[in-house]
């Protein structure tokens, strides 16, 4: 994405909603499955499913975190998002978000699963369909525009 300023204002804009962002984590978990099972497998052997210590720690949670932040920052969207012309932004300028409201949203994907994933079931009835981890963020996913 570029660092310049958005030309959009929010008449123009169209929120993502709940469902689209459903499909698109589900793109974006069978993505990160095809990468993360075979290197599991290729480390750990047939044990890797009852793998633990730094290596599968690193694999499971860290390697997968950097993956999508550095998506996020570099194309703006993860790949399934990318699949449904999604794209995310800071709420106020629809500018490309800074790398701290990335790290921030990412941080605030567990603040929206622990309780019931009701942070992300938000979606669905906020007005500019934020979950908490983008409110927490101060992001919005809206359409890209071609």
């Amino acid at each position: 994405m570029s660092e310049e300023p958005a030309l959009v204002s929010a008449q123009d804009v169209e929120y993502v909603g709940f469902w689209a962002r459903v499909g698109a984590s589900l793109i974006d978990t069978f993505a990160m499955l095809f990468l993360i099972v075979p290197l599991m497998l290729w480390y750990f052997g047939d044990s890797w499913a009852y793998a633990d210590g730094v290596m599968a720690f690193f694999i499971n949670w860290i390697a997968p975190a950097v993956a999508v932040m550095l998506f996020w920052r570099f194309r703006g969207a993860t790949p399934g998002k990318m699949v449904i012309s999604a794209v995310i932004v800071d709420a106020r300028t629809f500018a490309e978000p800074t790398p701290g409201q990335l790290i921030g949203r990412y941080l605030g994907y567990y603040v929206s699963t622990i309780p019931l994933m009701l942070g992300f079931v938000w979606v669905a009835f906020d007005a500019r369909k934020q979950g908490w981890h983008d409110k927490m963020a101060n992001t919005v996913v809206i359409r890209k525009r071609a």
